[in-house]
């Protein structure tokens, strides 16, 4: 029973409404009583609707807090991995060294793919953009690897996140690979995560490179950032996927789907587009002044986040290791310069100041990968790759609790009943 409610009167009728409150942010109203009083509430975007309890992200758009299990996102970044940051979605508190030793090897030994996966790509065109393989392979694993599919069993869900987490970083650059039509590499068990991503995605069988401990850093901030952001509109895809029973493979597919869409996972692509868009340095203050113009319809994209009204936490340690980047690589590349002179100019501007208008995650990443030299059309693929972890942490969270098939209600607007003459 709720320690405070609130009544809610409509056409002669009083439904009490339990107040619940959880251990951070604001109370939530349950309205779950207005069915049985004929009523529904009525909220496109769900801007004012908590659809599940959870504990695994808090984020405080005002204050620009993001927490995982507790843990801010600027510590995370700082002091643990991917690795450590996916451990800790997972089972709710960080890794100890023994812990973190036997979760690293659980997740090295599952980066292969079935063979026969290979053939899978064939079917797809050469021209196919990597997120619509990424979404057709992920959906397809569930036809390799039946053996663990039972949503009701503690281990076998275990053994699937283990699976995606692990398989995601190979069929990722498997995809990249037979894109350009260069010959897939296997992944390698002596590399960490993130650095044996970069090896799958940049070596060939003819020359194997070591992978710049930098860039390789710099590759693992990205993943950390991006694992997860609470119930966005990939995060309840998934959800809801998951709340009918479906396979967790069908789960995070529909999240990879969702996720492709421009308004969500785009963004960072859409920086560099932009940035094409402006052209040179030269013309940044005149971008700049269309921005300001309300009748002007170019957008100045990386600026600002939907979520969060004050800057995005993210973006903070990004820009660092943005910096890092760059410096490691020496890179004269004049879109590069162009990012950061409108960076520059834009944080000295008082009309994005007051607007809080800072870069955001998607700027500073859209440029670390541009330098690293992944193509933009694998940018929301890595998103993807990063944001695995996030989706199958509350794909499980939901499955460990009593939960119901997700089935929203509608304000019906059509035509009422009639007979056909």
């Amino acid at each position: 029973m709720a320690d405070k409610t609130a009544q809610l009167s409509f056409d002669g009728k009083t439904v009490e409404l339990p107040v619940l409150s959880g251990t951070l942010g604001p109370d939530v109203l349950d309205v779950r009583a207005l069915g049985s009083a004929g009523a529904y509430t009525f909220d496109p975007g769900f801007m004012a609707t908590a659809s599940c309890e959870s504990k695994i992200t808090f984020i405080d758009g005002d204050k620009g807090i993001l927490l995982h299990r507790g843990y801010p996102i600027e510590q995370l970044a700082e002091k643990a991995d991917y690795l450590d940051t996916c451990y800790l979605l997972l089972n709710g508190e960080l890794p100890t060294a023994e812990q973190k030793a036997q979760f690293t090897d659980v997740i090295k030994n599952h980066t292969m793919v079935h063979e026969q996966l290979k053939s899978f790509f064939n079917g797809f065109r050469r021209d196919a953009h990597p997120m619509a393989i990424l979404c057709g392979v992920v959906g397809a694993l569930s036809a390799f690897y039946h053996d663990s599919l039972d949503n009701n069993n503690p281990q076998h869900r275990e053994i699937s996140a283990h699976r995606l987490i692990a398989k995601m970083p190979t069929i990722a650059a498997m995809a990249y690979k037979y894109s350009i039509g260069q010959p897939m590499m296997y992944p390698r068990n002596d590399l960490g995560y993130a650095e044996n991503f970069l090896h799958m995605m940049f070596n060939t069988p003819c020359e194997e490179k070591p992978i710049s401990p930098v860039l390789a850093k710099a590759m693992d901030r990205i993943f950390v950032l991006h694992a997860d952001h609470e119930q966005n509109a990939s995060t309840s895809t998934v959800r809801s996927v998951g709340s009918t029973g479906a396979n967790p493979f069908a789960c995070i597919a529909a999240g990879i789907a969702a996720l492709w869409g421009p308004a969500h996972g785009g963004a960072n692509e859409a920086v560099l587009l932009m940035l094409d868009e402006i052209g040179t340095v030269e013309n940044v203050e005149k971008f700049l002044a269309k921005a300001k113009d309300k009748n002007d319809p170019f957008k100045l994209m990386g600026f600002g986040h939907r979520v969060y009204k004050n800057f995005d936490p993210r973006a903070r340690v990004m820009k660092k290791t943005c910096d890092e980047v760059l410096a490691e690589l020496g890179i004269n590349d004049p879109q590069l310069e162009l990012a950061m002179k409108l960076e520059e100019i834009a944080l000295k501007d008082p009309y994005f100041a007051e607007r809080n208008l800072y870069p955001n995650v998607d700027f500073y990443s859209g440029i670390i990968l541009k330098a690293i030299g992944i193509p933009t059309s694998m940018f929301t693929v890595i998103f993807a790759l990063s944001r695995t972890v996030g989706w199958i942490s509350h794909w499980k969270e939901m499955l460990s609790g009593p939960y119901k098939i997700n089935r929203p209600r509608q304000l019906y607007t059509g035509s009422v009943k009639r007979d056909i003459p």
